[in-house]
C-alpha cells in the first residue's frame, strides 16, 4: 500500500512540475511574442493555476496507481521491448489513442455545455476571460476526472510503447497549453492549410471560448465538422 501511495503522490508532483513548467514557458513566449496580452489577469491567472494543481492531484493519482500496477503487476498492456509488437504498431497505437481521447473529449466537452453541467461544472474553466497558457487544467475536480481517466483505462484495453504513451501525454500537454494561449503561434499558412482545416489550433479552440456553443474538440475537427458544430476560426 505503502508504494502505491509513494506513486500516486510522485505522479501528482511529476503533473504539476509539467504543468507549471510548460505553462510557465508558453506564459513567457507571450510576454515575448504579445507584451501586454496578458495584463490585468493577474488574480485570473492566479485562479487558473490554484485550479490547475487541484488538477494536477486528479490526474496524478490515477496515473501513479497505474504506473504502480505496470511496474510492479503487470497489469497494463504498456511494453517496453519495441519488438514486442510490430514496428507499424508504434505509429498506429499513437493516433488510436489520440483518435479516441478526441472522441472523449469531444462528447464530454459537448455533455458539459449542457446548461445545468456548465453551471455547476464547467463555468470554472470558462471563467477564463480571455484564456491564458495557465488555463489547460483549469478545471473543476468533476471535470478534471471526466477528462483525467480516459488514458490510465486504455493502457488496459490496448497496447502501446511506453514511448509512445510519453508521446500521447507530450501532445495533451502542449495541446492543451498552446490551444488556451490566446494568440495563435502556428504560421497562418498552416492554420489556412488542408492539414490545418482538421487540426486543432488556438485559432479554433479561441472561437469556443468565444461563442461557447461550439468547437468542442481537442485535436482534431473530425467530430466538430460532422456533428454540425465547426463554427470557424478567430483571430486571436
Amino acid at each position: 500500500m505503502d508504494s502505491v501511495l509513494a506513486s500516486a503522490i510522485a505522479m501528482t508532483v511529476i503533473v504539476a512540475v509539467r504543468y507549471l513548467i510548460t505553462s510557465g514557458m508558453f506564459a513567457w513566449a507571450t510576454h515575448k511574442v504579445r507584451p501586454g496580452h496578458y495584463a490585468g489577469l493577474d488574480r485570473q491567472i492566479r485562479s487558473e493555476i490554484t485550479w490547475s494543481l487541484a488538477t494536477a492531484a486528479i490526474y496524478g493519482v490515477p496515473a501513479g496507481v497505474v504506473a504502480w500496477g505496470w511496474q510492479q503487476r503487470g497489469w497494463t498492456k504498456i511494453y517496453t521491448d519495441p519488438l514486442a509488437y510490430p514496428l507499424w504498431w508504434m505509429p498506429v497505437s499513437l493516433l488510436l489513442y489520440l483518435l479516441i481521447h478526441d472522441t472523449w473529449f469531444y462528447w464530454t466537452h459537448r455533455w458539459m455545455h449542457r446548461p445545468a453541467v456548465f453551471r455547476q461544472v464547467h463555468a470554472i474553466h470558462h471563467a477564463s476571460r480571455p484564456p491564458t497558457a495557465w488555463a489547460a487544467m483549469n478545471f473543476h475536480p468533476i471535470e478534471a476526472a471526466i477528462v483525467s481517466l480516459l488514458i490510465p483505462a486504455l493502457v488496459f484495453v490496448i497496447p502501446i510503447h511506453a514511448g509512445m504513451l510519453g508521446l500521447v501525454l507530450l501532445v495533451m500537454t502542449v495541446m492543451g497549453v498552446t490551444n488556451h494561449m490566446g494568440w495563435e503561434m502556428f504560421p497562418r499558412w498552416l492554420v489556412h492549410s488542408g492539414a490545418g482545416n482538421w487540426l486543432i489550433t488556438a485559432s479554433h479552440h479561441h472561437r469556443h471560448h468565444e461563442l461557447y456553443r461550439c468547437n468542442y474538440g481537442l485535436y482534431f475537427r473530425f467530430w466538430d465538422r460532422l456533428c454540425g458544430t465547426d463554427k470557424g476560426l478567430s483571430a486571436p
